[in-house]
């Protein structure tokens, strides 16, 4: 009886200690879930930027000189909520190479203190926009990522 109790208290203890790595499975974050929930602990974010779907996109000017504005609209896919993905939008020339690239963190897109910060849940759709400088080379294609 004794043997089979640290045996039960060994095998959550190993869940516990190995709960990011369990977390970041498919398989394994429902029974880490499972035992946090008993136990108190937290699991990290779920974090799958490719099962963020683009649903629409575009660069257009502003109205403003030197001025894009960039909106996208996107749906996380995954099973569980994820947090505001980081974007990566690369601005490109005629014959296809980047002229400008970054990466905007969800502060950068959503500001401060935004509603949601909770993140996406699975199946929820959202919508953003954003204005950037726009580049000297003349822009004929853009490319979003998902991070």
């Amino acid at each position: 009886m004794i043997v089979a109790a640290l045996a039960v208290l060994l095998v959550l203890q190993l869940l516990l200690a190995q709960r990011q790595e369990l977390a970041a499975s498919e398989r394994w974050r429902p029974l880490a879930g499972g035992v946090c929930a008993v136990l108190g602990c937290a699991l990290p974010p779920w974090h799958e930027p490719g099962a963020y779907t683009m649903l629409a996109r575009s660069v257009q000017p502003s109205g403003t000189p030197g001025v894009l504005r960039v909106t996208a609209s996107f749906r996380n896919d995954a099973r569980w909520p994820q947090p505001w993905p980081a974007l990566a939008l690369s601005l490109s020339d005629v014959r296809g190479q980047p002229v400008a690239q970054r990466t905007f963190a969800p502060a950068d897109y959503r500001g401060t203190g935004a509603d949601g910060d909770a993140g996406l849940a699975p199946g929820q759709s959202a919508s953003v926009q954003f204005d950037v400088a726009e580049p000297a080379s003349p822009i004929v294609a853009f490319d979003f990522e998902f991070r």
